[in-house]
């Protein structure tokens, strides 16, 4: 259930290009979106602040005209990870990393 609301929740704010990542799960989430977007599909899930620059490191050249791409980076250069990591969240990052309906809700 965590899974689907943080999904969702993230889609959301997107879509709308409104509101802030608000947590640890919504950040795995957004951040295999990020790779998904860039590319690039991680070997393994790191830890939070490890992750948190190497999205950034994948992001710093990204470059996108949809508004919802550049929101979810918004939301990811802007979020401060804490240090918790849990098995919800490497399956939300597996999710992110998989999506296969980009913005649907």
């Amino acid at each position: 259930m965590i899974q689907s609301i943080a999904r969702q929740s993230v889609v959301i704010k997107c879509n709308l290009q409104a509101s802030i990542m608000m947590g640890n799960y919504e950040f795995y989430y957004a951040a295999g979106l990020a790779y998904k977007l860039t590319g690039n599909m991680a070997t393994e899930i790191l830890q939070p602040q490890q992750l948190i620059e190497e999205v950034n490191r994948m992001l710093a050249d990204y470059m996108t005209d949809d508004v919802r791409e550049q929101h979810l980076i918004r939301m990811l250069k802007d979020y401060e990870p804490d240090d918790k990591l849990d098995e919800q969240m490497r399956e939300l990052f597996q999710e992110g990393q998989t999506e296969q309906h980009l913005w649907q809700e």
